[in-house]
């Protein structure tokens, strides 16, 4: 198995000996290049040469230093597709953390940083990066391979429905279009008829989901004036409608067992007749079908005729579900929201780090119908040109939100005083009396913290944060 190309991080550090211990700690799979001073003219050399930058801030002095590096930041984010920026910073600082991530910060790390966390940070942000890009060449292209008619995919496994899809739509042949519901069944067999030589004539759409059969044969074939009680005009079915173009029945897994046998015939013979006629009609239609069932299991158990399957499985597509579209959501709901907000004439333009790591945590059972259904709730509550976290769905939050954006005050009050009290006994070497003597607190108050905040010992100890991979000695 092949490995995976390591992440080259430009990390500008001005202090050398931090510089040089996080670069150590971030081990396999980065590749490090330490610098001592960020300039928005490495740029060209970060695109070139960078896949993330880091920088560290927490020794950033306050007033104008601090101006002229959020300056710097905002020009470095005015370039095309610059890398991301993963700021360090000393301390929480809401303020601050607001006003980077407004100057085009990927994300902002507070307090002792921990390896665990920064190498998941800036692997997301290289994956948010490559998706980026991804997007930008798709559209500058603009060429068939990502997209077939409406339909557009962005993974090998839609690449490979696509190139078989160009092959089929020119000849005239049934299809069977397979996969789960909100795939985009109907789309692709859209697409096929708009890329066939029937294009010209009309595309008929029929589900024969949860219809009495006398209503499904009806709507197929039509019938005859006082065919039945209510029978008042002739009235003309989807075959007849379709006649020189294509009739595409959805849910065909559902069409019921007695009509099977004179769908079959039509396919055999193209000629049907009208309920309550004995005329034949003949008509020239191509047939697309599609269904989420398993029509091959439901032909062992007699639930659909085997005849009747190979007739409408000449060629069959099968779409996959989005959560095998092998990565292709996040790519795919960045589309989406682009081509949403034109729509909606808002300047919604991006999701949030947490949106976008909800979205790519979520299994999405109701597929790319689901997705669609989510950006456009997030684009009409939307105020800013991102998408937050908070836009989408309680069941697509979960815990994202739970432990990262939902948070109450005390909670977020409980997480401050703990890596506070975390860092301040490191930095005196586990003496209680000493961190209480730094933190102006009582002993017995710094006790019944330590206690309370569940802090264990082998936390404020050199061994300890070695053992959690964690690197509170280099923070100052």
């Amino acid at each position: 198995m092949m490995e995976k190309e390591a992440i080259r991080v430009c990390f500008y550090a001005s202090d050398p000996d931090f510089g040089q211990v996080v670069s150590r700690a971030l081990g396999a799979g980065f590749d490090v290049s330490l610098n001592t001073y960020f300039n928005s003219d490495d740029v060209g050399r970060g695109q070139k040469g960078c896949d993330c930058f880091l920088l560290d801030l927490r020794a950033l002095p306050s007033g104008t230093e601090v101006e002229s590096g959020l300056r710097r930041l905002e020009r470095f984010r005015q370039t095309d597709f610059p890398p991301p920026i993963v700021v360090m910073l000393a301390d929480d600082d809401a303020v601050l953390t607001r006003r980077l991530v407004e100057a085009g910060a990927y994300d902002v790390l507070a307090g002792p940083p921990s390896i665990v966390e920064l190498r998941l940070v800036l692997r997301r942000a290289h994956r948010l990066h490559q998706v980026e890009m991804e997007l930008h060449e798709l559209r500058r292209q603009d060429t068939l391979a990502a997209r077939l008619d409406d339909l557009v995919g962005f993974t090998e496994n839609m690449q490979e429905v696509f190139k078989l899809a160009r092959k089929v739509a020119p000849c005239d042949v049934n299809v069977l279009i397979t996969g789960e519901t909100g795939t985009g069944k109907s789309m692709l067999g859209r697409a096929l008829h708009r890329l066939s030589l029937r294009n010209a004539g009309p595309f008929v759409t029929f589900s024969c989901a949860n219809l009495p059969e006398h209503l499904v044969e009806d709507e197929l074939f039509g019938h005859e004036k006082g065919a039945f009680t209510g029978a008042m005009t002739l009235r003309r079915g989807r075959f007849e409608a379709a006649d020189g173009g294509t009739l595409f029945l959805d849910e065909v897994g559902d069409l019921p067992l007695g009509l099977q046998a004179k769908l079959l015939r039509v396919l055999h013979e193209h000629t049907f007749e009208r309920l309550g006629s004995n005329r034949p009609l003949t008509v020239d239609v191509r047939l697309i079908c599609a269904t989420h069932r398993d029509l091959e299991q439901m032909v062992k158990h007699a639930e659909f005729r085997e005849d009747l399957y190979y007739r409408l499985n000449v060629i069959q597509l099968q779409l996959p579900p989005l959560r095998e579209r092998n990565g292709g959501t996040v790519v795919l709901a960045q589309y989406l929201l682009q081509r949403i907000g034109q729509e909606f004439g808002k300047k919604v333009s991006r999701f949030s780090r947490l949106a976008l790591e909800a979205i790519d945590e979520y299994t999405w059972p109701g597929n790319v119908r689901e997705l669609e259904n989510v950006i456009q709730r997030a684009v009409v509550l939307a105020e800013g040109s991102t998408i937050e976290v908070w836009h989408l769905p309680a069941k697509l939050r979960g815990g994202v939100e739970q432990l990262q954006t939902a948070r109450s005050y005390e909670e977020e009050l409980h997480d401050f005083k703990r890596r506070l009290l975390v860092r301040t006994l490191w930095k005196c070497n586990g003496n209680k009396a000493e961190a209480a003597r730094v933190l102006g607190l009582a002993r017995g108050y710094l006790h019944r913290l330590i206690h309370d905040l569940k802090i264990q010992s082998e936390e404020t100890s050199p061994a300890g944060c070695v053992e959690h991979q964690t690197i509170p000695q280099i923070v100052m």
